[in-house]
């Protein structure tokens, strides 16, 4: 499925996707969006070699951040010689949509490696070569972040333009909102959070729920497999946001309301919480997790109201 963009409303229509008729070739690299995947490659390749020099990470936070940049950096590295050798042409279904939101979810993962880095592990290194290591891995992956971002600003679709779902604003909201969820599994993933509490299961069935809704209409999207819907995309689209809003809304009442009010035997105040006073920096105690899922949670609906109100727009305005 392909969409054409107006401003302000989305047209969508059908269409048969050919097979590019582009052949790789390394003047790619000189365009400036192979100059932008060469600095997405050399910053996330550098982050990543910075702190594995100086075996720069320790804990959960850490173990994430030298995962994103690893990835991002393989990722970056196969998109660069399938677009440079041509390779995209036996893909054409697929790849149609590929880069760009594989650009949005990197570009948000290195924000978050920019952010827990130096939050949970740098400001608590001696000076010395290790600190000076992670300080430069962390410019590099904020590097990272910025490029990322470019392309996806240069890649998304413009008023007027014909292009695939995965470069409008509902395709971008999609990716925010799975990569939100894949955050709140990161938080929630010790069971005792929400073990043998109805109501914070619940919540948990809510974010799965969402989540697999979500990446689905990603992969029907990336694989251009929209028609086998039984109802038109954008209808599909409508519902899958209103049933979100909905199921959302639930947990952004039930999660905060168990976790935080006294009534139900929650901690109210972090001093309470005797897991807060251990000093292992590299640990994110049980009170800030229960905080980071409410907070993930607000921010997750609030794009669902926005896919909801785009969606509506989609499907109700005549252009």
């Amino acid at each position: 499925m392909q969409v054409i963009v107006t401003h302000p409303t989305v047209t969508t229509v059908t269409t048969t996707v050919g097979s590019p008729t582009v052949v790789g070739s390394p003047r790619a690299l000189t365009q400036p969006l192979g100059l932008l995947r060469l600095l997405e490659l050399v910053s996330t390749c550098v982050a990543f070699s910075l702190v594995a020099s100086a075996a720069a990470w320790a804990g959960p936070m850490g173990n994430l951040s030298m995962f994103i940049w690893c990835f991002c950096f393989a990722m970056t590295l196969v998109i660069l010689l399938v677009e440079l050798g041509g390779f995209y042409t036996r893909f054409p279904l697929f790849w149609h949509n590929f880069p760009i939101t594989f650009a949005c979810y990197a570009a948000l993962s290195c924000l978050l490696a920019s952010i827990i880095y130096p939050t949970t592990y740098v400001q608590f290194l001696s000076h010395g070569r290790t600190r000076d290591h992670a300080i430069t891995a962390t410019v590099f992956s904020c590097i990272a972040c910025v490029a990322y971002t470019t392309e996806v600003a240069r890649t998304r679709a413009s008023p007027g333009e014909m292009a695939g779902y995965m470069a409008t604003d509902l395709g971008l909201l999609k990716v925010l909102e799975t990569f939100v969820a894949c955050i709140i599994f990161v938080f929630i993933s010790s069971p005792y959070l929400y073990h043998n509490r109805p109501a914070l299961e619940w919540c948990v069935a809510v974010y799965a729920i969402c989540f697999v809704l979500a990446a689905l209409t990603i992969l029907l999207s990336l694989g251009h497999c929209t028609n086998v819907l039984p109802t038109p995309f954008p209808r599909f689209l409508l519902g899958l946001a209103l049933l979100s809003v909905t199921l959302y809304a639930t947990a952004l009442v039930l999660w905060p309301l168990y976790q935080f009010s006294e009534k139900y035997g929650a901690q109210v105040w972090r001093a309470a919480d005797v897991s807060c006073s251990d000093r292992n920096p590299y640990y994110v105690c049980s009170w800030d997790r229960r905080l980071a899922v409410t907070i993930l949670t607000a921010v997750n609906l609030l794009a669902y109201v926005g896919d909801l109100v785009y969606s509506a727009h989609l499907v109700f305005v005549n252009v």
